[in-house]
């Protein structure tokens, strides 16, 4: 079992910048793929961003591209999503997930692993 804990949420002005942690206890997470996803009011679940087992290789959602940066520290068992330049549609509650295996993946439903989340309110 892994159990995700987000951190680093609240609310930001458009434009700034803001950084998610998600802890992660239980198993070391050197072999998990660990995602980021984020639900908006109304909204499904969006794919955010994925960071491979060994940090080498990510892969990003289309609306996030050049804005949000993913990284892990297995050392210290610990994803982060730094988000630069946010705006309002930004505003969600962001999720941290994780998965057994190699293969970046964009579908929740395979994620095993999952936190309570991070609200993130972006004000215009």
């Amino acid at each position: 079992q892994v159990q995700l804990v987000e951190s680093g949420g609240g609310l930001v002005q458009a434009g700034g910048s803001l950084r998610l942690s998600c802890a992660a206890s239980g198993r070391t997470i050197s072999a998990y793929v660990m995602g980021w996803f984020r639900q908006a009011p109304g909204k499904e679940r969006e794919f955010v961003a994925a960071i491979s087992g060994s940090g080498t290789s990510t892969t990003y959602g289309d609306s996030v591209k050049g804005q949000f940066t993913i990284s892990r520290d297995n050392g210290r068992n610990m994803v982060y999503l730094q988000m630069n330049n946010v705006n309002p549609e930004d505003t969600a509650v962001f999720y941290c997930a994780a998965r057994l295996g190699v293969v970046l993946t964009r579908v929740s439903r395979e994620y095993n692993y999952w936190g309570q989340g991070t609200q993130v309110t972006v004000s215009s």
